[in-house]
């Protein structure tokens, strides 16, 4: 059988991942297979939200990471790839020296996609293959730097937004009242025409939520559990979470702010629970060389 590889690189304020897909055109129409996942934990966004621009130490961090990336694609022989960077890169003075960089050692074009980009790409996936499309879905995306929002009816986008609001950020307390009432503010009015909603969340820290949660494949994370998970994270230690959960180091502190933004937008929006779907920005790139192939 043939079939194409392509590679989507997501360069986001946390970490930065590479995913390589298998995509197959059969009768049933082009479908994608996961083949490899790389995930490097440089947190670009501490640089860029703190100092308005990134360290040339992690300059040189992503650089290797990149050149990394390259030969991995080259060993796959993939076709086509996308790199994209999201708010770190967006917010970086320096955002166009790295670029530069980049393509310069390693040939590599980074595409820096702002907010409504972003969100679009994510909530565009086809995340309802496995979801009721007669629900109605207040779609999270959290990032680092951002978290972006969609709201689905009838398997259908009606609204989308991005907010700068993110874990790294929120570990830096530089997220703003007046941001934090704008994320309230958008919830509600999007929200409150729909008696029943559901939350769909996004993202490695939602992912790990879902693990610890011990639930079912395919059931939602009732709002409860997800408070009590909250609970149980906060009345740890970083080092604890660490190895007593097994929480990567990058992601041990990041994971709190998340479910914080999780919780806050459930209880803003009315949601009966989380859904968790396992997507992310890197699938819907796949989908868009796909789309665009």
């Amino acid at each position: 059988m043939k079939f194409k590889k392509y590679a989507a690189i997501d360069i986001g304020s946390n970490a930065i991942r590479m995913l390589i897909a298998n995509v197959f055109d059969t009768e049933k129409g082009v479908l994608f297979k996961k083949n490899a996942l790389v995930r490097v934990p440089i947190r670009l966004g501490q640089d860029a939200f703190v100092l308005g621009e990134i360290s040339s130490e992690n300059i040189e961090k992503l650089t290797k990471a990149m050149q990394s990336f390259k030969l991995l694609m080259d060993i796959y022989q993939v076709t086509s790839y996308l790199a994209y960077a999201t708010s770190a890169l967006r917010d970086a003075k320096n955002s166009h020296e790295i670029v530069k960089t980049v393509v310069d050692k390693t040939n590599i074009q980074i595409e820096v996609i702002n907010g409504r980009k972003e969100a679009a790409i994510i909530s565009n996936l086809n995340v309802f293959n496995f979801m009721d499309t007669k629900k109605n879905f207040l779609y999270v995306d959290v990032g680092g730097g951002s978290t972006e929002l969609s709201v689905f009816k009838n398997g259908q986008r009606i609204h989308s937004k991005s907010f700068k609001i993110g874990t790294v950020r929120l570990l830096n307390n530089i997220v703003s009242d007046v941001t934090w009432v704008a994320f309230e503010n958008w919830i509600k009015q999007h929200t409150a025409a729909f008696e029943k909603i559901y939350l769909m969340g996004t993202g490695g820290n939602i992912n790990k939520l879902f693990k610890m949660a011990n639930l079912k494949e395919g059931a939602p994370i009732p709002y409860i559990k997800l408070n009590a998970l909250y609970e149980r994270l906060s009345g740890m230690s970083y080092g604890q979470r660490i190895i007593d959960l097994g929480l990567n180091p990058d992601r041990s502190d990041v994971i709190l702010p998340a479910t914080e933004i999780y919780l806050k937008a459930i209880k803003w929006s009315g949601a009966i629970g989380v859904y968790v779907p396992k997507i992310g920005l890197s699938d819907g790139m796949i989908r868009e060389m796909i789309k665009n192939d």
